[in-house]
């Protein structure tokens, strides 16, 4: 028996909907890392983008546990001498584009390279509840309801 591998042209791929609100950061963004990869499905392969399309709502109200809230510090370079800038997660939620937050959590859960860019441009995060995607009838996905620690009070 051949091992089996997908070919670009085989895969099926779905839309998909999650709305954020209450879930933890980290927890939601596995989930959403593993359905763009496509490791849910039996056909998955590694060296294909074989995931699915996926789209997050209300991502501005998603919690963070502990303290990271204060503590936790996202870093960017200018790429000047000393262009080193930080900013809190508190500052990012409070700020114009809170949804970078999720972004930013998925796309660290994906592989660096041309593939893992590929699979990250099938992500659509929204702040609030509203997308303009209701023509691809995406599926809704109750990440709450997975495991009792996938959501917070906040």
């Amino acid at each position: 028996m051949k091992t089996f591998s997908a070919k670009s042209a085989e895969i099926e791929k779905k839309w998909v909907m999650i709305d954020a609100e209450g879930l933890v950061v980290g927890r939601l963004a596995s989930i959403v890392a593993l359905r763009l990869r496509g490791k849910h499905k039996p056909t998955f392969t590694p060296h294909v983008d074989c995931g699915d399309n996926v789209i997050v709502v209300n991502a501005a109200k998603v919690v963070l546990t502990g303290r990271k809230v204060q503590q936790k510090i996202y870093r960017k370079h200018t790429g000047f001498i000393g262009g080193i800038k930080e900013r809190s997660a508190k500052a990012i939620l409070a700020g114009r584009f809170p949804e970078r937050i999720v972004e930013k959590a998925v796309e660290r859960m994906l592989p660096r390279g041309p593939l893992g860019r590929r699979q990250l441009a099938n992500l659509r995060v929204y702040p609030g509840p509203s997308h303009p995607h209701d023509a691809q009838q995406p599926e809704k996905i109750d990440v709450a309801s997975m495991n009792r620690k996938n959501k917070r009070a906040a």
